[in-house]
């Protein structure tokens, strides 16, 4: 009788720090159960080792910079029967999609002693725009015990058990002070994505929004709430702009009142 071959998994870098990938390498024991389950066919972070496809499941980490990677995610998508993204890069652009607010090509001036070399996207965007993606993990970094429950669920054929509430929920579960109503501090809690285990306000710092927007984010009720602790239009666009800032509501949001700075100064 035929021994069944394992689940082929893929694991693919684009523009990115690596960071999501190292919380694969951190799973740890976890990990060890995990590959008992799989067949680990393409990591370079982990291994040379690279086993051709089709696979069973792909993780892609990093945003699509250039014409060469719109090219390769369409080659991963082809080869890949699931595809998940992990990680801000991948879900929403990264911290690199602040280009996209500005003219790439007057960066690359001054950077680069000689522009005509570099092959670049006007925009750093995340994979969803170029091809189909069956699930989003968020985080910068991603959370590793979301990361194997993601895995796991794919393999069983069933959907990923993953928060759907805001950072303010974390915070309440810890008993962490509101920063916001507290101190004043800007924070983005109340719209961003669980995941973290409200770590910055824990340490009385406002939430950075490293997890994206949560499902359905009222930001245009946070703003005001920012407006009424002081807060004035530059700091709101700083603060949507960050690791995520290229996310749908998190981009919307900053274009607003990046639109209304303009208006009174003009």
């Amino acid at each position: 009788m035929s021994r069944k071959s394992k689940p082929k998994v893929a694991v693919w870098k684009f523009a990115s720090c690596d960071g999501c990938q190292l919380s694969l390498l951190d799973c740890e024991d976890e990990l060890l159960a995990v590959t008992q389950e799989i067949e680990i066919a393409n990591f370079p972070e982990a291994s040379r080792s690279v086993i051709k496809g089709p696979y069973d499941l792909s993780l892609v980490e990093g945003s699509i910079t250039t014409p060469h990677d719109a090219e390769r995610i369409q080659m991963v998508r082809r080869s890949s029967k699931f595809l998940v993204t992990i990680g801000a890069c991948a879900t929403a652009g990264g911290i690199q999609a602040l280009r996209n607010f500005k003219d790439v090509n007057e960066f690359i001036s001054i950077v680069y002693a000689t522009p005509d070399y570099i092959d670049t996207l006007q925009k750093s965007t995340p994979i969803s725009e170029h091809v189909k993606v069956d699930f989003e993990l968020r985080g910068c970094p991603i959370d590793k015990m979301q990361l194997v429950e993601v895995i796991s669920a794919f393999l069983k054929g069933r959907k990923p058990n993953t928060p759907a509430h805001s950072t303010c929920i974390e915070c309440k579960r810890r008993g962490t002070v509101c920063v916001m109503v507290a101190q004043g501090k800007m924070c983005l809690g109340p719209v961003t994505h669980a995941g973290c285990g409200a770590l910055c306000p824990t340490y009385d710092r406002g939430c950075y929004g490293c997890f994206g927007p949560k499902e359905t984010p009222n930001t245009g009720s946070l703003s005001s709430w920012l407006k009424k602790q002081g807060a004035d239009n530059d700091e709101i666009v700083r603060t949507f702009r960050g690791f995520n800032a290229y996310a749908e509501p998190f981009r919307k949001e900053s274009e607003l009142h990046e639109k209304e700075n303009k208006n009174h100064q003009g």
